[in-house]
């Protein structure tokens, strides 16, 4: 419990106060387990004090130091730090929710599984600061300092981190949902095992971090550094990506024999139909598609009766990139002939278009094939019962050849 000659004279007022911590310098005053009241401590020395589950809400701590102070599960929650110092402090576990921190130095400070929900820490010292499983929650750590920080466990979810500085800081296991990043330098951090859902790092320098195990979806990176990202475990070669969102992607693909087998098999067995989505002709494009399942592909349908869009097109382009080949039903044209120009000549992958007998392909699609000798010629088929007949020999067989022709090269 608190001594009463030191609650006595901190009670005096802050002048009193200070020239008796400086006539008594190895003094750590013991204030522990009580509640100071509406105490003005503003510019007050408790550095060193013991402060241990201490009722400080209604104390004006402005300026004071604290460095070096134990204030484990003292209930500072919307109390006003404004620069207050705390360096080397031990605040594991105390309540600060809402209390504002702004240009604070907690340079070495112990916070782990503190209560910073909402707190304002804007342009605070963290430096080598611990805040293992912390919640930060909603914090602002705008302009603040967090190198060499421990997070390990904290959560972020939707803290504002625009321009601080994390760099080495470790991050493992955070949660950094919906947190914003922007401008942040998070140059060698380690995000082992973080969570990342809706993150902003939009012009973030997240050069040579660790980003092994994370999880992240929605990440928004626009403008950011992401060279040298590392995907491995500390005791494994280091293999390093420029890209976090495709990292994960990587590492399966490097680690994982089924992932392997899966990419094998999509770019062996995937076969893209083109078409159109009316009545009459979707007839014909589920037959052609149920007629690749039973020969053991893998067809994927695409509606060109949706209106021709940038992201539409971007779509067929990544669909065909995967695709063994491509089957392109001409009859009745719609948006067809603009995105086969959009595909074709930039894509090496085989197209095999079929056209009902009677009807003429669109003129521009002659001198597609003229030029690119993997639009292959077109098949006529009088019915479905004909096109499924043929679809063997005059469909699967050229665009077979025409792809392992083109695997060669």
């Amino acid at each position: 419990m608190a001594n009463k000659r030191h609650l006595a004279m901190l009670k005096k007022g802050v002048k009193v106060w200070n020239t008796w911590r400086r006539n008594h310098p190895g003094l750590k005053p013991q204030l522990d387990q009580i509640d100071l009241g509406k105490l003005d401590l503003g510019g007050a020395d408790l550095s060193h004090a013991n402060l241990k589950s201490t009722d400080l809400t209604q104390v004006r701590l402005q300026e004071a130091d604290l460095d070096l102070a134990h204030l484990e599960k003292a209930d500072l929650s919307e109390v006003d730090l404004t620069r207050v110092k705390l360096n080397w402090a031990s605040v594991d576990g105390a309540n600060l929710k809402r209390a504002k921190l702004i240009d604070a130095d907690l340079y070495g400070a112990v916070l782990n599984e503190a209560n910073l929900e909402s707190a304002n820490l804007t342009g605070a010292n963290l430096q080598k600061a611990s805040l293992e499983n912390a919640n930060l929650i909603e914090a602002i750590l705008s302009g603040a300092s967090l190198k060499y920080a421990v997070l390990k466990g904290a959560l972020l979810a939707g803290a504002d981190l625009t321009g601080a500085d994390l760099s080495e800081a470790n991050l493992t296991r955070s949660y950094l949902g919906a947190a914003n990043f922007t401008g942040a330098n998070l140059y060698k951090c380690d995000f082992m095992s973080a969570s990342m859902l809706e993150t902003n790092f939009s012009s973030a320098n997240l050069s040579e971090s660790r980003i092994y195990g994370i999880a992240s979806w929605g990440v928004k990176l626009h403008g950011a550094n992401q060279s040298n990202l590392i995907i491995s475990i500390g005791n494994e070669t280091t293999i390093t990506v420029d890209n976090l969102e495709v990292a994960q992607f990587i590492y399966l693909l490097l680690n994982n024999e089924k992932i392997r087998g899966v990419i094998d098999t999509i770019a062996r067995k995937v076969v893209l139909i083109l078409g159109r989505f009316t009545p009459e002709r979707k007839v014909v494009l589920d037959a052609i598609r149920e007629e690749l399942r039973k020969r053991d592909y893998l067809p994927v349908l695409f509606d060109f009766d949706k209106p021709a869009t940038r992201d539409i097109t971007e779509t067929m382009r990544t669909l065909a990139h995967l695709s063994r080949f491509i089957i392109a039903d001409l009859s009745d044209p719609k948006s067809i002939p603009l995105e086969l120009q959009a595909v074709v000549p930039d894509l090496a992958v085989p197209v095999q278009p079929l056209i009902l007998s009677g009807q003429d392909e669109f003129s521009m699609f002659v001198d597609l094939r003229k030029k690119y000798h993997w639009v292959l010629a077109t098949h006529q088929y009088a019915d479905i019962a004909d096109l499924l007949a043929s679809l063997g020999n005059k469909v699967i067989a050229p665009a077979e050849a025409k792809a392992k022709e083109l695997e060669k090269r």
